[in-house]
């Protein structure tokens, strides 16, 4: 995509309330809509219909970027990258899946915030394995869960508490507090020496707003039903072996099918993938049925 140039943008010191009140302007999608947006834009490479996904999402984008603003970054950026982000998850979005476009970009808009937060504070240095990146964006929170809020190192038992959550070493959580206890400012700093207001001021709930949690309850419910509706076109063998198999933790072993079913091991993996298989397109098949009825009924 290529019309970034056109989406509203937040300088470095532009007024923030004045982005808000501007990404306002763009309306929010209804889902039929959204739908018919989003095949114009896989189907036909219709950009401006993918212009008005993005920018009908401009507000989730600049929700979520708020809650990353702890790391000492500028906004603007933190916001630009979710946009990145954003327009990436439409690239990659499919409307046949039946999901509301907003609970797919959510991932891509954290994503693009978080490597952009890494990149910032040049971790390279203390590694980037996933577990260091896990720290990275949870210590903050659990520090504040344990009540671990004086500056300088934390206690060992606090320590051991975040490391043993996280699953990291004792060793990484002290050397990741020291790097972002080098960052850190007081909350009660002005934002601007010749401004009013303190970066307290600028708190968030990291509470799920209610888009978030609206569209996550619509995505597993819907899930559900379609994989209900998908497990009656298997036979009663292919159904029991696909539960065992893929819906149970753990897994029931090829090895106990087979001695069950009185066949060969790799008879009972063949069973499954093909079951897998249909259920798959027949998931398929039952999101694009839910989507004409929903389309019908408007």
């Amino acid at each position: 995509m290529t019309y970034q140039s056109n989406l509203p943008t937040l300088s470095p010191d532009g007024s923030l309330s004045q982005y808000l009140q501007e990404i306002r302007k763009f309306p929010m999608l209804e889902a039929n809509e959204e739908y018919m947006l989003a095949k114009a834009w896989t189907e036909h490479d219709d950009r401006e219909a993918a212009h008005k996904l993005v920018t009908s999402h401009l507000r989730l984008v600049a929700k979520i970027a708020m809650g990353y603003r702890g790391y000492g970054l500028p906004v603007a950026d933190l916001i630009a990258e979710g946009n990145v982000g954003m327009m990436q998850a439409v690239k990659r979005f499919d409307p046949e899946r039946g999901f509301r476009l907003a609970t797919y970009a959510m991932w891509w808009i954290r994503a693009a915030i978080q490597e952009y937060i890494l990149r910032s504070w040049s971790l390279v240095k203390i590694g980037t394995t996933a577990a260091q990146k896990k720290l990275f964006f949870n210590l903050r929170r659990l520090k504040g869960k344990i009540q671990a809020v004086e500056e300088g190192d934390m206690r060992p038992e606090q320590v051991t508490r975040i490391a043993e959550e996280l699953d990291v070493s004792e060793t990484d959580v002290v050397s990741m507090n020291r790097r972002l206890t080098a960052h850190d400012h007081s909350l009660n700093a002005p934002l601007k020496a010749d401004a009013d207001g303190e970066w307290q001021d600028w708190l968030v709930d990291d509470a799920p707003d209610q888009e978030t949690v609206t569209a996550e309850k619509e995505e597993l419910g819907l899930r559900r039903e379609m994989l209900g509706t998908a497990m009656k076109d298997l036979n009663e063998r292919e159904r029991h072996i696909l539960t065992e198999r893929r819906l149970k933790d753990p897994p029931v072993t090829l090895e106990e099918l087979s001695k069950e079913y009185g066949v060969s091991r790799e008879r009972i993996r063949q069973i499954e993938v093909r079951a897998f298989e249909k259920l798959q397109k027949a998931m398929r098949q039952a999101a694009q049925n839910m989507m004409q009825d929903n389309l019908a009924g408007t």
